[in-house]
């Protein structure tokens, strides 16, 4: 198994960045509020939260997090976490971008910082990170068509917004780039780049639609998946592990899988971090 990483994501730097020393540890509270999946969903909640533990341990900061159930939980979360318990509130994902926006204007004091999403103009308190995440997909996409046995690829998206779709592009471009190096004629299902059209969950949580994509994209002769879409693709890899041995491999994204689903790993090829 293969781990693909951007150097430039380290496990969320953003809270070390505005801590940036001149405040005490002990005195330093780090705020998360989660996208919809959970705090445990082995994908960016849970890697952002990590973040917010090794500081605990290695720099002795607070930490605590508010779990969004659904996208009409952000602004309520990120409010009840105003009053000054928080040195910084840490928004996980593209989808909260507005409700983030809204209570740093509304409250020019507070830190925040937000994960997939960077605003034009900068906002003076929100750090935003936002990462190459395509050129590690570029990697994966060149690996996996290396590895096809069937000479078809798949990948699927939670929405198609640009967090997520750069993970796509960076896949299909990897692919094509072994294709015009090797003299190979591999192909991706589920995103044409140029049309920007693909296929989408539209949603980040169902692990019966991870499961029922995958199936149809092996179906149509894949076996290699990615699937950006966060818990969803544990679904793609249940089904993976229920076909047998190298009959489906899934790429994970956001987290390396090969540690955070220990009872999967034979089935991920590769995990872009």
């Amino acid at each position: 198994m293969f781990r693909l990483k951007n150097k430039l994501l380290a496990p969320i730097a953003g809270v070390g960045i505005l801590i940036g020393g001149a405040v005490a540890a002990a005195d330093f509270t780090a705020c998360q509020v989660t996208d919809t999946g959970g705090i445990d969903d082995n994908s960016f909640n849970q890697t952002a939260w990590k973040g917010v533990l090794d500081a605990q341990e290695k720099l002795g900061v607070g930490g605590r997090f508010l779990e969004s159930q659904a996208e009409t939980d952000y602004e309520a979360n990120i409010i009840s976490l105003l009053g000054g318990q928080c040195d910084v509130i840490i928004t996980v994902g593209f989808l909260l971008g507005d409700a983030t926006k809204a209570a740093a204007e509304a409250n020019p004091d507070q830190k925040f910082s937000i994960v997939d999403y960077a605003y034009d103009p900068t906002i003076p308190n929100i750090l935003g990170q936002v990462y190459a995440t395509d050129e590690a997909a570029f990697m994966a996409g060149d690996l996996s068509a290396g590895m096809t046995q069937t000479g078809i690829l798949g990948t699927f998206g939670g929405i198609n917004i640009p967090p997520v779709t750069i993970f796509m592009d960076g896949f299909v471009h990897g692919v094509n780039y072994h294709n015009a190096q090797k003299g190979t004629t591999v192909i991706v299902l589920g995103w044409d780049v140029d049309s920007r059209e693909g296929l989408f969950t539209n949603n980040f949580d169902s692990l019966d639609d991870g499961r029922a994509y995958a199936q149809n994209l092996y179906d149509e002769g894949a076996d290699i998946v990615l699937p950006v879409a966060g818990p969803v693709g544990l679904g793609s890899a249940a089904l993976a592990d229920e076909l047998g041995v190298d009959k489906l491999k899934i790429i994970g994204v956001d987290a390396d899988l090969y540690l955070t689903d220990p009872a999967k790993q034979h089935v991920y090829l590769t995990s872009i971090t």
